[in-house]
């Protein structure tokens, strides 16, 4: 298997590194930290953006599609549901490869204060589905036709530290992390009395903050950020970001998104070079040497990532 891109980028790594040993500017007897070894902090610090990919990609995401004053198009603010009312068009590049028979009902929640009420209508036997991604991409529900039938139903998601009571007939769906993307898809034939009806079922769709459930409710207008990039795409805004930028914006969305502890392993690995929950990432701790080849990190760990989605590549079958 031709690994090209990955091989040049640790070459011209481990070239640098050896020019410094012999400059005598980096010496293997001082060697004691990852901070001070560019053998071990370059591929830590590919492992730990690899790792942090999915959570630094998702808050890109909601950025962009959030940052409107009222649902336009594809986009709404937090907590108000995007109701496509047709397929998405070739133009459509918010989400990779979505449906093209089913009209996408999605909205963005944090529920690190307190839950949100989402109420489905019934569904009258329709095909749909409700997936809800947390902060890390992972899939924690999914009411739909499948899992749940198509009836009436009625869910309370909430974060990782809420506690509290729940109305009646309300069904708690617990999320591990602060930061909820709902995907929601309802088949349609796209003719246009199908449209009208899963339309009218769009409409019908509730989501309420818990405080508000059983209340009259109006959506407060977006809070609009004009420093956001509306126009890039959000892959190479995340690609764009130097390191530092990068574990700086990881290491704060852990706060409210915790790894899952079967990952503590790896938040281990990362503590090593200083990236924390919480902490914003200090490059400049980072040995002179360390400094600079770690600025590549971010180069060769997307050369990684899209080997993988190129060439199939297993996790765990390519070692720095």
């Amino acid at each position: 298997m031709k690994r090209p891109a990955i091989v040049c980028s640790l070459l011209l790594t481990i070239v640098g590194v050896v020019v410094l040993l012999g400059a005598g500017l980096l010496t293997t007897g001082s060697i004691a930290h990852a901070e001070e070894n560019v053998f071990e902090a370059v591929p830590l610090g590919v492992e730990a953006y690899v790792y942090g990919y999915p959570l630094v990609t998702m808050e890109m995401t909601r950025r962009v599609m959030t940052n409107v004053p009222e649902p336009q198009g594809t986009r709404a603010p937090m907590g108000q549901f995007v109701r496509m009312r047709e397929y998405p068009s070739a133009a459509f590049r918010d989400v990779t490869a979505p449906n093209a028979d089913t009209l996408y009902t999605t909205t963005w929640l944090d529920v690190g204060k307190e839950p949100w009420v989402l109420s489905l209508p019934d569904a009258k036997e329709r095909y749909y589905l409700f997936p809800m991604l947390d902060g890390w991409t992972d899939v924690f529900q999914v009411p739909g036709k499948r899992t749940t039938g198509t009836g009436p139903q009625i869910y309370a998601i909430n974060g990782p530290g809420w506690k509290g009571t729940l109305p009646e007939g309300v069904k708690e769906y617990k999320s591990p992390t602060a930061l909820v993307w709902i995907l929601g898809r309802i088949y349609c034939t796209g003719t246009p009395e199908d449209y009208a009806a899963v339309h009218k079922m769009q409409d019908e769709i509730k989501l309420v903050p818990l405080s508000s459930y059983g209340k009259p409710y109006t959506p407060p207008p977006g809070k609009v950020d004009p420093s956001i990039d509306m126009k890039t795409a959000v892959r190479d805004q995340v690609n764009a970001l130097s390191a530092n930028e990068y574990f700086t914006l990881l290491a704060k969305l852990m706060v409210d998104n915790p790894p899952a502890d079967a990952d503590k392993p790896m938040i281990e690995k990362m503590a090593k070079l200083g990236i924390i929950p919480g902490q914003a990432f200090d490059g400049s701790k980072l040995g002179p040497a360390v400094r600079e080849a770690f600025s590549l990190v971010p180069k060769i760990a997307n050369e990684k990532i899209m080997l993988w989605m190129k060439e199939g590549i297993v996790a765990g079958d390519m070692k720095l």
